[in-house]
């Protein structure tokens, strides 16, 4: 027993009490065959009056069970030698299943049975269904969770009564009863759906602690010490005044709350969110000037070589004139030139730079690094995260950049430890991008619409999900693309980018795109993030239907970055399921990154959004980002009052929260 609770994380009491179930049954009462309801789940007691094995048309176990009012079928398709004995004609049961429509009439497939005895009694409860392991079977979950829901002492409010009584919530005690034995009174569909208050007591709780946890790495880090940098006299307004282009109203909002936390004796820990094209590379680099000029160095690290080049390429046509030595590091290096950058970032000739996840590796050392920036920060873990910082002493700061818009109930919830920057406007000049959805039957127009692109001085993409065959999703492939692509285009320069090319091969194709000697180039997601051509104003994703949605705004925007118009078409197979066909109607609808971020959220959940499965970030297991709105928005509005007035009784809330979870942690 002790082994199986713990393969399902629970370790003392409190885990026991908060293994919550999944969903409930409602065994308070039988009901008459005649009453029974389609698609409804029901409760049914009678004799076995019938029980063959079928073969025709696949192995069954069919039995007819009777009351007084009439006959329902049971159908098992998977059944082992005990259930054939158990429904023996003549046996009498009790059954519990949904009601659907069968060739004799009303039948259950795969209902749970119990046999009737003189001692058999209806339940006074709603029945709970819990999450469980093999070898642990419900009625010893039911039975271990009845002997903890007596120990009274793991019940006791942790906070002060009153937070809760604002809050017309129930006490902690009332709903851990009321969830693990549900009146019959309450609605089925209320408990399920979590919307009880009971449930929304929990929820509360939970969104709490998550909180409260934030909330103290967040004071933690304002203790520890960090450079301060003056603000920049010299540097920063030289580079503005070299631009071709002024900063938006919001870069330079942006701009200024980052130059004013670098300011501070402790350590910067700001997410800096754009949507694709608001600009967030320049702010960035404003930072890097204001800290090169105080005499420190800076790291940028990217996740992928195709975007820690392309930062490399516009830092040193912006820094080069200001006589800035920068590097570069990545892991495909050869050694001659990975030990020259070494050197020149050891001795602190480097002042930025500029490189890939090896920026991190224990052979790279820092003179002082002063600010660490991070772009597409959710594409790293925390012990990457953590091992860049660990690489200046004292800690630099830290600048995270995202282009994946992040709804506002998971900023406010995952990273409740940061300060957070978004950019929310887009250069002038830039066109508006035209989003077509086209099945994939129509194959031929697009063809010649990229034929009339190309040859008209346009530059194009065709993006597909795999690089080669897969039996398991026959889809497109890169490499059979690019070669049907230069068949089909013999007058076009084809160029091909895929993942698992070599960087050197990726970099040079990458550059005849970029320099317009190649018209049409044919790729992966792995253009995704950051590749950042003008000219190209024409993007096909093949198999649309298959992708995220913020993966699909993100591939969108490497088209529309000059002031030619931009069109993006979606190609998809003719049979779409119901999401994806919510998922296509957002982006056709939509060019606005946050409203789209906030619909992936509702479709995909907040792990996929934002990589916090890999990120070290436990997920909520009871609250609802857009459920339970309010109750977050309470958690937040609280947790600092909490820290500072009742710091012993925040602990014991953590307590009793992360124990069983491991305590969140953000770096």
């Amino acid at each position: 027993m002790i082994a199986n609770l713990a393969k399902l994380g629970i370790s003392n009491l409190q885990g026991l009490l908060l293994h919550l179930p999944l969903r409930y049954i409602d065994e308070t009462h039988v009901t008459a065959v005649r009453d029974l309801r389609m698609g409804e789940s029901a409760q049914v007691e009678g004799d076995i009056v019938h029980a063959e094995v079928t073969y025709k048309p696949r192995k069954a176990l069919i039995a007819r069970l009777e009351d007084a009012s009439g006959q329902l079928t049971l159908r098992f398709l998977h059944f082992y030698p005990s259930q054939i004995n158990a429904l023996k004609v003549g046996a009498k049961l009790r059954v519990y299943g949904e009601v659907r429509s069968g060739f004799f009439g009303y039948e259950m497939v795969h209902p749970t049975c119990k046999a009737v005895g003189e001692k058999t009694i209806v339940a006074e409860t709603l029945t709970p269904v819990y999450p469980t392991v093999a070898g642990l079977g419900q009625a010893s979950l039911r039975k271990a969770i009845g002997i903890a829901l007596q120990q009274q002492g793991e019940m006791l409010e942790t906070l002060p009564a009153q937070i809760y009584a604002d809050l017309n919530l129930p006490s902690f005690a009332l709903s851990l009863t009321a969830l693990h034995h549900p009146s019959p009174d309450v609605s089925l569909r209320a408990l399920d759906n979590k919307t009880t208050a009971h449930w929304r007591r929990l929820a509360f709780d939970e969104l709490l602690a998550q909180q409260l946890s934030m909330r103290k790495h967040y004071a933690r880090r304002r203790s520890v010490s960090a450079p301060q940098f003056k603000r920049s006299t010299k540097l920063v307004s030289a580079l503005l005044k070299s631009l071709p282009f002024a900063l938006t109203g919001a870069q330079q909002k942006v701009a200024l709350e980052i130059e004013r936390d670098l300011t501070q004796a402790h350590p910067m820990q700001r997410l800096l969110q754009g949507d694709v094209g608001s600009g967030k590379t320049i702010v960035a680099c404003m930072a890097a000037l204001q800290c090169v000029e105080n005499g420190w160095q800076v790291a940028l690290m990217a996740p992928t070589e195709i975007l820690a080049e392309q930062h490399y390429r516009k830092m040193l046509s912006w820094l080069q004139p200001l006589d800035i030595k920068i590097a570069w590091l990545t892991g495909s290096q050869n050694k001659k030139d990975r030990d020259a950058a070494l050197e020149s970032i050891a001795s602190g000739e480097a002042k930025l730079v500029v490189g890939t996840h090896a920026l991190f590796q224990e052979s790279v050392r820092f003179k002082s690094l002063g600010l660490a920036i991070i772009d597409e920060q959710h594409r790293f873990g925390v012990h990457q995260r953590l091992a860049l910082r660990q690489k200046g002493q004292p800690e630099p700061h830290q600048l995270m950049m995202s282009a994946t818009p992040i709804p506002r109930t998971l900023s406010m919830s995952y990273y409740a430890d940061l300060d957070v920057s978004v950019i929310d406007e887009l250069p002038p000049g830039r066109s508006p991008i035209v989003t077509k959805i086209v099945s994939d039957a129509r194959r031929d127009e697009i063809l010649q619409r990229v034929r009339e692109a190309c040859l008209q001085g346009n530059q194009a993409y065709w993006v597909c999900p795999l690089i080669e065959e897969s039996e398991a999703l026959q889809l497109a492939t890169a490499n059979d693309t690019y070669a049907l692509m230069q068949q089909e285009f013999p007058e076009l320069k084809v160029g091909l980018v895929h993942g698992r090319m070599k960087p050197t091969e990726k970099q040079a194709v990458m550059a005849e795109f970029s320099a317009g000697h190649s018209q049409l180039l044919v790729a992966t997601t792995v253009i995704e993030v950051g590749v950042d051509v003008p000219n190209a104003s024409l993007m096909v994703i093949e198999h649309a239907e298959r992708m995220g949605l913020s993966q699909l705004h993100q591939l969108r925007g490497r088209v529309g970055r000059g002031a030619t118009k931009s069109t993006c078409i979606l190609l998809y197979q003719n049979k779409l399921s119901d999401t994806a066909r919510a998922r296509l109607k957002v982006i056709y609808e939509s060019n606005d990154g946050f409203a789209i971020a906030q619909a992936d959220l509702q479709i995909r959940g907040p792990g996929e959004l934002l990589g916090v499965r890999q990120s070290g970030v436990p997920m909520l297991k009871i609250a609802d980002l857009e459920r339970d709105v309010d109750l977050l928005e309470a958690a937040k509005d609280m947790a600092d009052t909490l820290l500072q007035n009742y710091p012993a009784e925040v602990e014991q809330h953590l307590d009793r929260w992360m124990s069983t979870a491991g305590e969140l942690v953000k770096v």
